[in-house]
């Protein structure tokens, strides 16, 4: 294959343009009106979206996001783009590295088109969720088909639909749990929080649940720990059915009345740090856990553009990128 006939489109859930109401809005309706994500009737749930949801979460997402934005703008956005970069010097730019968002800019969309414009004619799609699940991986594969839907010359496409157990993603996270700890301390339990799920996608064949499972179980093993020293937990529910359980704002409350006041906190299944990890989990969830009564807590940060992630990255697609390169 010649420099220009091979890509690859990094994909990631996406963020909105500014901490501001208006853009809120925007990225929220988007988001909120993705069918994988919201299994509701859409007869029911459109007039709520937009009379309740929508005018109410626009003020209230802004005011998190404005927490998080850096002078580079979006946390998620700069990451991405920063890995993408360290992933296609990786290949010596013999290889066209993308980044297209789920919600927002740049949409998969526009990536797939920058990608055309290069005269790219083999994909690889790498959506950046190590845990597989139908609102997010397989929301990324109907992203793509839509965005090709019109395309008169379709490129060869590879899909990666996860990679939860893979050797090198374990071996990144657990090398970034061993750097937190010798730079900040260890404390005498790990917490592995994840993104939450409503049950009832699980109970309809979703292996999210398992794929979490598996993570935690393999990082624990890489980390020697015993069973009475770590926690799977489930975070970010909203709205009022029962989603996986444990939840981590729970585990964070009983954990000091069990004795433990001390608690270091990672989520594997983010794979640059976002809004449910940099406030949600290191703002919220710490002062909960210090008004339960807790005295130590500490956030251990996501992979980013570490260079484990990017060797992490790189020996996955390497493995997928068989026969093109």
């Amino acid at each position: 294959m010649t420099k220009s006939s091979i890509g690859i489109l990094l994909i990631n859930t996406g963020t909105p343009s500014a901490p501001t109401p208006s853009a809120l809005w925007h990225y929220l309706r988007e988001f909120l009106s993705d069918r994988r994500v919201i299994h509701a009737p859409q007869w029911l749930w459109q007039p709520l979206l937009y009379t309740v949801i929508l005018p109410s979460r626009s003020f209230y997402s802004a005011n998190l996001y404005k927490k998080i934005w850096s002078q580079h703008g979006s946390p998620l956005r700069y990451a991405m783009e920063q890995i993408a970069l360290a992933l296609q010097v990786s290949y010596n730019n013999t290889i066209e590295v993308a980044v297209g968002m789920h919600y927002g800019q740049p949409s998969i969309a526009n990536a797939l088109t920058a990608l055309r414009e290069k005269h790219i004619e083999h994909i690889l799609i790498f959506p950046l969720f190590p845990q597989y699940s139908q609102t997010t991986t397989a929301s990324s594969f109907d992203k793509v088909n839509q965005a090709l839907r019109n395309w008169t010359c379709i490129p060869e496409i590879r899909f990666i639909r996860e990679y939860a157990t893979h050797p090198a993603y374990i071996q990144a996270i657990t090398q970034q749990i061993k750097t937190a700890w010798q730079k900040q301390g260890k404390s005498s339990y790990l917490l592995f929080s994840f993104h939450g799920l409503p049950r009832n996608y699980t109970d309809q064949g979703d292996p999210y649940f398992y794929h979490c499972k598996t993570t935690a179980q393999n990082l624990a093993q890489a980390l020697q720990l015993t069973p009475d020293h770590w926690t799977l937990s489930f975070q970010s529910r909203t709205g009022y059915a029962t989603w996986l359980k444990p939840y981590t704002q729970e585990i964070l409350t009983q954990l000091p009345q069990q004795g433990v006041r001390e608690v270091d906190i990672v989520c594997p299944g983010f794979s640059v740090d976002c809004l449910e990890t940099l406030e949600e989990v290191a703002m919220r969830c710490k002062e909960q856990f210090i008004r339960a009564g807790g005295n130590i807590f500490r956030y251990i940060p996501a992979l980013n553009n570490s260079a484990q992630h990017i060797q992490a990255l790189k020996a996955i697609t390497d493995q997928h990128l068989q026969g093109w390169i």
